[in-house]
């Protein structure tokens, strides 16, 4: 049984996204991009587990001393709709509660740049988080990252994998930032500060 009030217990963060320089920029891949800011602020360089079909950094996150928190930033290296798998096999090898870990992904219902932070819940068509929630049960957090819907009628599907416009780009390094600064507030101060901060 997950015991989620163990405060010494790590975190699993998540960035969801496909594997490869060709889905680099990709709208889909922005849980990458955020897993990849994170790794940066706490001085990591990502490295193929031993164990799971997955990237991963350790460290700390927060205040030094006991404010700070336990992390393992991970990217599946499985390709989005199979991300549960590797996700599970790195909980269970860090003995990470489900209500620690933090799926940061891309969301189509809400406008480009908006965040919105929850936990549990549906997976809204989202193949990354149907898989996780397949793998290890629906009650871990989320990070949604809006990217607005497809104009006129594109598919979702190649929506989700063109790259971000040249007028996104301009905003993008201060909305991942953004999203960065809300995963670090979620894991230090719980959802319900990083919600009423970053919520928007």
């Amino acid at each position: 049984m997950d015991v989620t009030t163990d405060a010494g217990a790590p975190w699993l963060i998540a960035g969801l996204g496909n594997p490869g320089p060709g889905y680099e920029m990709n709208r889909h891949n922005v849980g990458f991009m955020v897993a990849d800011l994170l790794a940066e602020r706490i001085g990591g360089r990502f490295k193929r587990h031993g164990k799971a079909q997955a990237q991963v950094v350790e460290g700390r996150i927060g205040p030094p001393g006991p404010g700070s928190r336990r992390v393992v930033l991970a990217k599946p290296m499985s390709y989005m709709n199979l991300s549960g798998g590797p996700l599970n096999a790195l909980r269970d090898f860090y003995k990470v509660p489900l209500g620690h870990v933090v799926a940061v992904h891309d969301e189509l219902d809400i406008d480009y740049g908006v965040l919105r932070l929850k936990l549990g819940g549906g997976d809204n068509g989202h193949n990354g988080l149907k898989s996780m929630t397949k793998a290890m049960g629906a009650e871990y957090h989320r990070v949604r990252f809006g990217i607005g819907r497809p104009p006129g009628r594109m598919q979702v599907a190649d929506f989700v994998l063109k790259d971000f416009s040249g007028a996104e780009r301009k905003e993008l390094d201060y909305f991942v930032d953004r999203a960065a600064d809300a995963v670090e507030c979620l894991v230090v101060d719980g959802l319900e500060r990083a919600q009423s901060s970053y919520n928007s």
